[in-house]
C-alpha cells in the first residue's frame, strides 16, 4: 500500500516442466475418470496443492514453502540458509519427492551459529525465487528472517517456518516469468498463523509492483493477513484475511463492513484470494489443521479496481511500496503458498484445503518429548533461567535467544519441562501448587507432582496439568527480563510458545 494508507507495498527455480506436466496430466485423467463414473474427484491420492490447481486448469506460476513440497513429484530445493559464522549458504531440500523439508540439513549446517533464510525457491519451474529485500538480496533496506525462530511438524517431520518480523521481507520480479499481469485472472493461497501478527503495513503474499512503488488502485493483487482494519467495522480484534489491491485493504467489495468477514486466531490458518481481473474477487479462510473453508467475500471488485492493473512481481511479508527506500512494518508467519494463473473453482479451493488439513500441521513437542529453546512467540525471545541459577524458587523470565543451556528445555514423556544448568536438572513448577492467575512459574527440584506437568498444545499454548492455566509473559511484555507466570488462557500472543 501507499503512505497515503501505507499499503504494502519476493523468487523460484527448480525442476523443469516435464515432471509438472506429467503430474498434471495424471491428475486431469483422474478427475475425468471421476466425472465419467460420477464419483467425487476431490484429489488424487498422490496430489499436492499445485497438482490440484493444475488439474483444475489453473496451474501454479509461483509456489513457495519452507516446510514441504507443493507437487507430489517435487524433490528440489525449498529454501536457502546463510550462517553467521562464515557467511556461507546451504540449500534445504525435501526428505523425499513430495515430502517434508529436510530440517536436519539446516540443523547440522547451523549448529553452533545463527542462520537466516536468504531465498525461498519457486517449486513451479517458473524461476520465481523469492530473495530478501535488502543488500545482497533483492535490493532494498530490509533484512532476511531468522531461520530458527519457529519449529513445527508437518506429517510428523520437523520443519522451520519463514518467521517474518518488522524489517524482514522477500520479493521477485516475475512479470516475465509467468505471473499474471494486467487484468489476467489470478488465484493465490497461503498457510500462515493467527498467533504472530500485527497491524503494521502489510503482511502480504501475492502479486505486486515491479518498481516497488505504490502505483495506484489495482496494481497489487495479494493476500493480506493481520490486524489492520483500514475502513472500520471489522469484527473482533483480528487477524483477518483481506485483499491488498493497492490503495486499500479490502475485506469485501467496498469500504463498508463486510458482514461475512471474521477473525482467524488459530495456530495455522489457510488464507485464499482469487480475482477474475475485471469484475469479481473472492476471499476465503479456514483452520489449516481441520475443517472447511469459510467464504468471506464472493462478489464485485471495489469501485475503481476494474480492470485490475497487476504488474507481476511476487511479494512476501510486506506491502508493495515497502522496501526500496524504507523497511517493512509488518509481522507474520509463512509456511506455504502459491500463485496460480486463472480463477480457481470452488471445488479446487476445497480440494486444496483438504490437502492442507491432511498434511498434518502440528507442533514439535508431542507426547514423545522434544528438546530445544522455548520461544515466546509474541516477544521473539526465549524462556530463560536467570543467570543459569540453581536456586529453587527462582521465577523464570524471557530473554534474547542465545542457544545456551539455561534456555534449553525438554518436554519429556512425563509431561515435565526441564532445564539442566551447571549439572543440575530442574523442573518448571507452578509456585506453591498455585491454581490462580498470577502464580509464578519457577524452577524447583523435579518431584513428579502435577504442578510440574505441562501440556504443550497444538494451538501454541502451554497449560499446567494441575491448574489448566496458560504459561504467560507478564503484561504482554517483549523486554528482556520480563517475568513468566500462569494466567487465564485468553488467546493472546504472550501465551504462545514454540519448543524446538
Amino acid at each position: 500500500m501507499t503512505a497515503f494508507f501505507r499499503l504494502h507495498p519476493a523468487p523460484g527455480r527448480r525442476g523443469a516442466h516435464a515432471w509438472r506436466l506429467g503430474a498434471a496430466i495424471a491428475i486431469v485423467l483422474a478427475v475425468l475418470a471421476g466425472l465419467l463414473t460420477g464419483t467425487a474427484p476431490a484429489r488424487a491420492a498422490s496430489s499436492e496443492p499445485c497438482d490440484i490447481y493444475a488439474a483444475g486448469g489453473t496451474p501454479c506460476v509461483a509456489a513457495h514453502s519452507t516446510v514441504r513440497a507443493l507437487y507430489a513429484a517435487y524433490s528440489g530445493n525449498l529454501y536457502q540458509v546463510r550462517r553467521a559464522s562464515d557467511n556461507t549458504t546451504r540449500n534445504v531440500g525435501t526428505l523425499s519427492a513430495g515430502g517434508a523439508a529436510d530440517a536436519s540439513a539446516q540443523d547440522s549446517f547451523c549448529a553452533g551459529t545463527s542462520c537466516v533464510i536468504t531465498i525461498v525457491y519457486d517449486q513451479s519451474g517458473h524461476g520465481n525465487d523469492l530473495a530478501y529485500q535488502g543488500a545482497g538480496g533483492a535490493g532494498g533496506a530490509d533484512t532476511p528472517a531468522s531461520a530458527t525462530s519457529e519449529t513445527l511438524t508437518v506429517g510428523g517431520s520437523k520443519a522451520y517456518s519463514l518467521y517474518i518480523k518488522p524489517g524482514n521481507s522477500y520479493w521477485h520480479n516475475g512479470s516475465a516469468s509467468g505471473m499474471p499481469t494486467g487484468s489476467a485472472p489470478q488465484g493465490a493461497y497461503m498457510v500462515t498463523s493467527g498467533t504472530h501478527v500485527n497491524g503494521g503495513c502489510c503482511f502480504d503474499y501475492g502479486n505486486s509492483e515491479t518498481d516497488r512503488k505504490a502505483d495506484g488502485a489495482g496494481a497489487m493483487d495479494a493476500i493480506y493477513f493481520g490486524t489492520s482494519c483500514w475502513f472500520g467495522g471489522c469484527s473482533g480484534s483480528g487477524p483477518w484475511v483481506q485483499a491488498d489491491l493497492e490503495y486499500g485493504l479490502y475485506s469485501g467489495g467496498s469500504q463498508s463492513w463486510n458482514q461475512n468477514q471474521r477473525a482467524f486466531t488459530s495456530r495455522y490458518v489457510t488464507a485464499m484470494l482469487k480475482n477474475n481481473g475485471t469484475s469479481r474477487f473472492a476471499l476465503k479462510g479456514g483452520d489449516a489443521q481441520s475443517g472447511a473453508l469459510s467464504t468471506l467475500w464472493d462478489g464485485a471488485l471495489p469501485p475503481g479496481y476494474s480492470p485490475m492493473r497487476q504488474q507481476g512481481a511476487v511479494i512476501l511479508g510486506s506491502g508493495g511500496d515497502c522496501c526500496a527506500t524504507n523497511t517493512n512494518l509488518s509481522q507474520g508467519t509463512f509456511y506455504e503458498g502459491a500463485v496460480v494463473a486463472g480463477y480457481p473453482s470452488d471445488a479446487t479451493d476445497n480440494a486444496v484445503q483438504a490437502n492442507i488439513t491432511a498434511a498434518g500441521y502440528g507442533t514439535t513437542s508431542g507426547g514423545g518429548g522434544s528438546t530445544g529453546p522455548l520461544h515466546a512467540v509474541g516477544a521473539g525471545k526465549c524462556l530463560d533461567d536467570p543467570n543459569s541459577t540453581t536456586t529453587l524458587g527462582t521465577q523464570q523470565q524471557i530473554y534474547t535467544c542465545s542457544g545456551a543451556a539455561n534456555q534449553t528445555w525438554t518436554h519429556n514423556s512425563s509431561g515435565e519441562l526441564t532445564v539442566t544448568v551447571n549439572g543440575t536438572t530442574l523442573c518448571l513448577d507452578a509456585n506453591g501448587k498455585g491454581t490462580t492467575a498470577g502464580t509464578k512459574a519457577i524452577v524447583w527440584s523435579c518431584n513428579g507432582q502435577t504442578n510440574q506437568q505441562w501440556n504443550v498444545n497444538s494451538n501454541g499454548t502451554i497449560t499446567g496439568v494441575q491448574s489448566g492455566l496458560c504459561l504467560d509473559v507478564s503484561g504482554a511484555s517483549t523486554a528482556n527480563g520480563a517475568l513468566v507466570q500462569l494466567w487465564t488462557c485468553n488467546g493472546q500472543t504472550n501465551q504462545q510458545w514454540s519448543l524446538g
